[in-house]
Parts: C-alpha cells; sequence; structure tokens
C-alpha cells in the first residue's frame, strides 16, 4: 500500500529512527504509521515519554499537526528528563486536559509580573505545539510542594471539572516526610480550618466558621527522626494535609510555616504521587502515578 509520507528504512540498530513528513497529520498517526505494526497504546506510550521529536524538539501532545517537510525522530526509549523543562514533565496530554509532574518552587498560577508558574509554563508549552488553547487552572498545589496536577484547556472544560470535584476526582494521594516517629501505623485527622487574614490556616476541633477538613495517613517506613506517610485527601482545603500533620504534632519536614523545626529553609517534603480523575469528556477513568522524589529518602538516613 502507498503511503502518504516517504521514509527510509530503518536498521534493527538504530536507536532513533528518523522520517520526514510528506502530508500534514497528527503525530499520533504518524508515529503509527512509520512504526508499523504498532499499537495505539504503545505509540502513545512513546510520546508520553518524550520519544519523538519534530525538527529537534520534543512533542508529546497526540494531535500535534506534522507539517511536510519536518523531520520526526522516533524513538522506543525514554527522554532524558534534561529534555524536558526543568520545572515540570507532561505526564499526559490530549485535546481537552493535560496532567503534569510540577516541581518544587513553582506556583499553580501567576502571583504577580515574572512569577514562576504552572500556567504560564504550559501557555507556553500550548504556543510551541501550534495549540489554539490556554491552561485554565483546576486545582492547585502549594509553590513548595512536588507533584501530579491537571489543567484544563478550555474555561467549559474547567467548569466541568471543578463543578462537581468530588465526582471528578476519584482518587489523590500525597506522600510525604514528617518529624518523628509514629505510635500507630495509619490514622485519621478530622477538623475545621480557616483561612486567617495573616495567610495562616488554623485548626479547630469543633465549628470555627471554616470548612470540614478529613485526611488518612499510612505509615510507609519509620526512621529514626522521621516518617514516611502515605496521605489520602477525603477533603481538598487550604494547606490541609500541612495543617493536619501539625495537629497530631508531626509536622511537615522543611514546613516552617506550620511548626517544622527540620531544616525550614529547605524544600517541604510533600508530593502528589497518585492522581486518578474521570476525564471530563470521554468519561473514562483514568490514573496516573509519579515516583517519590529521592529527596525523601536521602532524609530518612
Amino acid at each position: 500500500m502507498k503511503r502518504n509520507h516517504n521514509h527510509r528504512v530503518p536498521r534493527a540498530t538504530d536507536k532513533s529512527l528518523s522520517f520526514t513528513v510528506r502530508e500534514e497529520c497528527g503525530l499520533l498517526d504518524f508515529v503509527m504509521k512509520c512504526l508499523d505494526g504498532i499499537s495505539r497504546n504503545k505509540a502513545k506510550s512513546i510520546l508520553t515519554k518524550g520519544g519523538a521529536l519534530v525538527d529537534g524538539r520534543v512533542q508529546t501532545h497526540h494531535e500535534f499537526r506534522v507539517l511536510p517537510g519536518s523531520v520526526v525522530n522516533i524513538s522506543r526509549q525514554p527522554r532524558p528528563k534534561s529534555d524536558n523543562s526543568q520545572h515540570y514533565r507532561i505526564v499526559y496530554e490530549d485535546r481537552w486536559i493535560v496532567v503534569v509532574d510540577k516541581e518544587p518552587g513553582v506556583l499553580s498560577m501567576g502571583v504577580g509580573a515574572g512569577s514562576l508558574n504552572m500556567k504560564n509554563l504550559l501557555d507556553k508549552h500550548f504556543v510551541d505545539t501550534r495549540q489554539r488553547c490556554t491552561a485554565h487552572v483546576v486545582h492547585r498545589l502549594d509553590c513548595r510542594t512536588s507533584g501530579l496536577m491537571v489543567y484544563a484547556k478550555s474555561s467549559e472544560v474547567q467548569q466541568d471539572m471543578t463543578a462537581d470535584w468530588r465526582a471528578t476526582v476519584t482518587d489523590r494521594r500525597y506522600v510525604a516526610l514528617v518529624e518523628g516517629v509514629m505510635e500507630q501505623p495509619e490514622g485519621r485527622v478530622e477538623s475545621y480550618l480557616k483561612d486567617t487574614k495573616r495567610m495562616v490556616v488554623i485548626s479547630s476541633p469543633t465549628d470555627n466558621g471554616g470548612k470540614f477538613a478529613v485526611t488518612t495517613w499510612r505509615l510507609m517506613e519509620q526512621g529514626k527522626q522521621h516518617a514516611m506517610l502515605e496521605l489520602k485527601l477525603i477533603t481538598g482545603r487550604k494547606n490541609q494535609i500541612r495543617v493536619h500533620m501539625a495537629d497530631i504534632h508531626h509536622p511537615v519536614v522543611g514546613d516552617g510555616k506550620y511548626g517544622s523545626q527540620d531544616d525550614p529553609g529547605s524544600r517541604m517534603c510533600l508530593h502528589a504521587f497518585k492522581l486518578a480523575i474521570k476525564h471530563p469528556v470521554t468519561g473514562e477513568e483514568m490514573a496516573w502515578e509519579t515516583p517519590i522524589p529521592p529527596y525523601f529518602y536521602r532524609r530518612m538516613r
């Protein structure tokens, strides 16, 4: 069967295969045509892991339009992290949403001119990948917290996702390094959380005019001075995990704002490692996980 694009015959020893585009099409379709016999899921995996370069630039968006004359390099091996932004990594992307793994030190959205934030970084990514959309914040992570976040590509999708947040997000879990020795293998923290004018969230066991919040935790590993916990948000309130860990006298390492005495100037040891959602358009149940930062394990020693 005659193809719509020409390419050289790849060799078995090639680490990366090079193809020239002859007719405009979507990047995912192009990869599937070039790699005869590859499944759609495997082709998506190649893109998600940064295995496709268009004219020397990594492209992960499945529907990115490749144009005649462009050169596409395809590798089945994941690209080194340096090929991606130093501030984030795209975990999943389609025409409606994008899921990223954010590094600490990056705001969820802009606060003042020139702030380093995910919205601006994603908007630049959309321009670079010729997408006519902008990033819309669906939920937030603290600046010093790392991990998984989802952004919508339109205000309509954003509104659909936030209208019933508990139905949209089916699972959201964090890992935290906290101070001290845990007396129990698991636990549950409940309180009312209220934001103050001093930008500090206060917690109360009785209704203080704030919002009711519930966090569950499970001990993953116990060290001499620190414990590694898996935490699940039953509700999603501002600073919820940080305040609840302070409530039980095990503040998150590095969180001087809520009582950590352990190197409060370092990165905060809180990472959103799991996110599961019901897709706002397709209705598909989707889930992602990202590795625990090596820094956490180093601090356990």
